[in-house]
């Protein structure tokens, strides 16, 4: 497949390596001219469907503003139909054995394997992030398949000791029923694979919703897995335009079959699909919002929380819900911290289209977010904080990398969830200071700490209100370890040996007269 690439940046490496002050090829960038797996339907029921409206909505690059495609503009009464499709593949699927299961997920895997290049190629395209860390994500993505092939195998009931002789106890796991399921953008092949692969697995059915701006990323996914031998109405995915988003999540929390809700995105949505999912009383996991502080001590190798500054804040442009938002640096080490970063981040990012070599930010997915992340460095600049990198619009999509430092409470970019390429760099005093500042916020999601002084590492583990820490550490996603937030980042956890617990249901059996 030809890739027709026209940027030309090279620069000096100050301020990101940007030479010009507008940055013209964001419009001349050209996409792979053909790309494999990129399917301008729906899949409900193994089949390759239109709207019943036959209605589309367009999916567009957000790299250049182009259009990829259409899909498929689907309504509360196309969810309904698949859910029954769902409901239907449900009676025959939860009765397969976990072994049955496990070949065909295992299958699935390799297939993804075998295409990862392909499907990593569709995920930049849709998202815009680089093909080196889209090539990660399908990766990361397919590991889930193959843990969940294996954990398949590994749901135990129990027998219990029962007090009375003639009464034994015995505890039965069981497939809940049919999963509705909602999915980001941000991560648009690995959230549907760590969702789903955990439901089939478990012997559920599925009804997916993906993100209006990457829907293709699914789609290919339903291709291999109709190859991998997954049967009809196992897994459907239905695509909807934003307009249509609230009557198909609506149908999904409400419709009596639906006995499961999984989702991933804003902490504000996440609340109204709660409200929903409480009129039939779901069983419901949702992965929210998340305000993570990064936190570096002056015992803190300066080198190592660099390093982890990078990798946590700059990923997908600064665009995951565990990113650093709020980076308080301990004064003795802020100034020599302050100044090494602003040397890698000037030397390391280069913004460019996900398919030019040597790009490592990508854009951001829409103009609002442009204009959000600009609203948060002009509100931080006003209330006094320092622009020491960045902090421009580089044209359509692209925002520069963007270091302040002094930044205050007050400031937006410490309340509010940034979801952009702002490292905002708070100075605090004392370890009491910093976990009250770390604290004091209604998100639970992730949070980090860099320090080599084992007793304090041992006490900050234990006070952070966060559902996953990393510890000298800046990116801490694994298929083995549970990933799920407290307080108002989420309800329960995906990935681990404990993500299959999501789709299962405990059935207590007294066996009497024994």
């Amino acid at each position: 497949m030809a890739i027709c690439m026209t940027l030309r940046a090279a620069g000096s490496k100050v301020h990101l390596l940007i030479k010009k002050s507008s940055i013209p090829w964001y419009i001349k960038m050209a996409a792979p001219t053909s790309v494999r797996f990129l399917h301008e339907k729906a899949y409900v029921n193994g089949k390759w469907t239109e709207a019943a409206s036959g209605k589309t909505f367009d999916v567009v690059n957000p790299s250049n503003g182009k259009k990829i495609g259409v899909v498929p503009d689907m309504d509360a009464t196309d969810t309904q139909n698949a859910i029954q499709f769902a409901q239907t593949a449900f009676e025959s699927w939860k009765e397969t054995t976990a072994k049955e299961r496990s070949v065909i997920l295992r299958k699935w895997s390799e297939l993804c394997m075998q295409n990862k290049d392909e499907l990593a190629k569709l995920l930049t395209l849709e998202n815009g992030k680089p093909l080196a860390e889209a090539t990660g994500e399908v990766m990361y993505g397919t590991s889930f398949m193959e843990w969940f092939a294996e954990e398949a195998r590994r749901v135990y009931g129990d027998i219990i000791q029962s007090p009375a002789k003639s009464k034994k106890i015995l505890v039965f796991k069981q497939p809940i029923g049919v999963a509705g399921m909602i999915t980001p953008w941000n991560f648009p092949n690995a959230m549907i694979t760590r969702k789903a692969c955990a439901a089939i697995a478990a012997g559920c059915t599925v009804v997916l919703k993906p993100a209006e701006d990457t829907p293709y990323s699914a789609l290919a996914l339903c291709e291999l897995a109709e190859k991998a031998g997954l049967p009809p109405g196992v897994l459907n995915i239905v695509t909807c335009s934003r307009s249509n988003a609230g009557e198909v999540g609506k149908m999904l929390c409400e419709n009596p079959m639906v006995k499961k809700i999984s989702f991933t995105g804003s902490t504000v949505v996440g609340k109204i699909l709660l409200q929903q999912s409480a009129s039939t009383v779901k069983k419901v996991s949702m992965e929210l919002g998340g305000n993570a502080p990064f936190i570096v001590f002056d015992s803190a190798d300066l080198d190592q929380a660099v390093n982890g500054t990078m990798v946590s804040k700059f990923r997908c442009s600064g665009q995951t819900c565990v990113c650093a938002n709020r980076i308080l640096v301990q004064e003795g080490i802020y100034p020599k911290y302050i100044q090494k970063l602003a040397e890698v981040m000037s030397r390391d990012l280069k913004i460019g289209d996900g398919f030019e070599s040597g790009t490592t930010q990508g854009p951001l997915i829409n103009s609002n977010a442009v204009e959000k992340v600009d609203g948060h460095v002009q509100d931080a600049i006003q209330k006094g904080a320092k622009l020491v990198l960045g902090g421009q619009k580089k044209g359509g999509n692209f925002y520069a990398p963007t270091l302040l430092q002094d930044v205050t409470l007050d400031m937006k970019c410490a309340k509010e969830e940034i979801f952009g390429p702002i490292a905002a760099i708070h100075k605090f005093k004392t370890e009491e200071e910093v976990i009250k500042i770390a604290n004091a916020t209604t998100a639970g999601l992730a949070g980090y700490f860099f320090s080599q002084n084992i007793s304090q590492v041992w006490r900050m583990a234990e006070k952070l209100e966060y559902g996953l820490i990393g510890v000298n550490e800046g990116l801490f996603s694994m298929t083995e370890a549970p990933f799920g937030g407290w307080k108002e980042s989420g309800l329960g956890s995906e990935g681990s040996k404990y993500g299959l617990n999501e789709y299962l249901e405990i059935k207590y059996v007294c066996l009497g007269g024994m």
